[in-house]
């Protein structure tokens, strides 16, 4: 089958054509034939920091996360898919889990559930890994209706799909972004956009909540940004947070009493942990999308899989709106 792999890591890991074995399903495994797969954060630094990383795989690496596409074969044991099912997950591309980047994936069954009916296979590709990442966050900070949510980062990968699973969960979302292109964006996915280029955090917690915080902050920016969550929580309030690699002072979340959900979807494909769970969120998003409660975003661009070199380059650029997707 054709794959691209990578023979080194790097700043200047370069992508090359291979012609690789077609995998067999074993017990619990589902053969599929990609038909696309998107580019994840997480997969750009696999490609540059390689080893250094306790979750990237040996080279030369097939890398590659999200997923759609038809099942070929399923293998021993397997319930609940056939042959010709159109499936959706994030199933490879890290450790000793091969990934999407190729024609075909013999994937664990636990982490794959049927795409949603209305979405393209382009669609459906994109949303795996960040739909699992905000429905997780969500769900353990304990999103209910009614609550003041802030999504930091709105327009990106896992924020502009937690805000729309907040809207969805009947809450009051509110989400940053940094540009009139962002904001607008945000705005129509039904949030009421705030641009922290030109709004300190004092001012937009006292324009939309009378200075007592927001009730459960979602940042998929992280870092340093995590401060700006803390500052623009309400007493006892949730934080969820995904980017949460750094070194930062407590001292506000002591006073506030915050909680903070440090969300790592990454554990059940790592660990084989729990693996059943992401088939099911899968399972919830599909029937959310379905019933016109969350609408993937997709960048402009297109690229073939003989072009990954250049959708990674995309998503580095900083200059995607919306999640970028490789055509099989």
């Amino acid at each position: 089958m054709k794959a691209m792999v990578v023979h080194s890591f790097g700043a200047d890991a370069v992508f090359e054509p291979a012609d690789l074995p077609t995998p067999k399903p074993k017990p619990d495994q589902i053969l599929v034939r990609i038909e696309a797969s998107s580019v994840n954060t997480v997969d750009t630094m696999i490609r540059k920091m390689g080893r250094d990383l306790p979750l990237s795989p040996e080279a030369p690496a097939l890398l590659g996360m999200d997923l759609a596409g038809t099942v070929e074969a399923v293998g021993e044991g397997v319930a609940g898919f056939a042959p010709g099912d159109e499936v959706y997950g994030c199933a490879g591309g890290l450790a000793d889990l091969p990934g999407t980047l190729a024609e075909y994936i013999s994937a664990d069954a636990k982490l794959l559930a049927h795409k949603p009916k209305s979405l393209s296979m382009r669609e459906a590709a994109s949303l795996p890994l960040v739909g699992i990442t905000a429905y997780e966050g969500l769900i353990r900070a304990g999103i209910a209706e009614g609550q003041k949510v802030l999504v930091h980062g709105g327009s990106g990968g896992v924020g502009h799909v937690a805000l729309q699973l907040a809207v969805h969960f009947g809450a009051d979302v509110y989400s940053t972004g940094g540009g009139d292109k962002q904001t607008s964006l945000i705005e129509q996915l039904g949030a009421i956009p705030i641009n922290y280029k030109s709004e300190t955090v004092d001012q937009y917690v006292t324009k939309h909540t009378g200075g007592a915080g927001f009730d459960l902050i979602y940042d998929s920016v992280g870092g340093l940004n995590m401060l700006n969550s803390f500052e623009a929580a309400a007493l006892n309030a949730q934080i969820a947070t995904t980017v949460s690699l750094c070194e930062i002072d407590l001292s506000v979340a002591h006073f506030k009493g915050l909680s903070l959900h440090v969300v790592f979807m990454l554990i059940p494909m790592l660990h084989n942990h729990k693996r059943e769970e992401h088939g099911e969120i899968l399972r919830k998003l599909a029937s959310i999308v379905d019933a016109g409660g969350l609408k993937p975003v997709l960048d402009e661009s297109n690229f073939s899989l003989e072009q990954t070199g250049l959708a990674h380059a995309r998503l580095e650029s900083g200059q995607a709106m919306g999640k970028v997707v490789i055509d099989h």
